[in-house]
């Protein structure tokens, strides 16, 4: 019994080492912490994480199959270049879900949560007035968050968009960092409020989808700069 309990908890713990070496990776590459292009090898990940080399392996491979890492003729793998159609795909399906995620939304969001949200809208233009790139990001970030946390009684769609919010990431983290790119995402979330103050379901859907395209031309611009860059730095070379 005590061998069967132990090879249990062995098992759980196991699933557990990879899950977390899998999500930590994963959110590695998502976030830019790791940059295009950066090889990345079982030894040292497994090194860095303090577990073996076999979680991390399969971890690799997970992100292989997701299209986030590519694998070497050598050993290892490489982080993926940034995708002008990876992004565009992206932003269309994230279009979608949220749009549709609010006309849910304006039905059923209450006026506390909506004074919640008027608020960090604030916080956000105060830290764009300071031109404090990262409080806009994070409370721009919360705002969504608030919208997200409604819907979470519906477990697919909410699934769905957390799984795309961390791809988009990738891509969006860049482009807040322009403070014309800032400014539009705020006006965007005021749009947004009047629309569910009205609970408008049409209004709400056409102004999520106007806001999530606004982010998608800021990204491509974004993407096309570092790529601008990326040849000039080879022509220089």
């Amino acid at each position: 019994m005590n061998k069967l309990l132990s090879r249990k908890t062995y098992q759980k713990n196991s699933i557990s080492v990879r899950e977390r070496a899998y999500e930590f990776l994963k959110s590695s590459v998502l976030s830019g912490h790791f940059n295009p292009g950066e090889r990345l090898t079982e030894e040292h990940l497994a090194k860095k994480l303090g577990v073996s080399r076999t979680p991390v392996r399969e971890a690799l491979h997970k992100l292989e199959s997701e299209g986030l890492i590519k694998p070497l003729e050598t050993r290892g793998f490489i982080i993926s270049a940034d995708s002008k159609e990876e992004l565009e795909e992206l932003f269309d399906i994230r279009t979608s879900l949220e749009g549709y995620a609010l006309r849910l939304i304006s039905q059923i969001i209450s006026e506390e949560t909506l004074k919640r949200m008027d608020k960090l809208i604030l916080k956000a233009e105060h830290a764009l007035k300071q031109r404090n790139i990262e409080e806009i990001f994070k409370w721009n970030t919360q705002f969504h968050d608030t919208l997200h946390d409604l819907i979470a009684h519906k477990p697919r769609i909410y699934s769905m968009i957390t799984n795309v919010r961390k791809y988009v990431l990738r891509y969006r983290k860049d482009t807040l960092h322009y403070l014309d790119g800032a400014k539009r995402t705020i006006d965007g979330h005021r749009k947004i409020m009047l629309a569910l103050r009205l609970k408008d379901p049409d209004l709400c859907e056409r102004m999520m989808r106007e806001h999530i395209h606004e982010a998608k031309v800021d990204a491509e611009q974004s993407l096309f700069e570092k790529t601008q860059e990326g040849v000039s730095d080879k022509i220089r070379s």
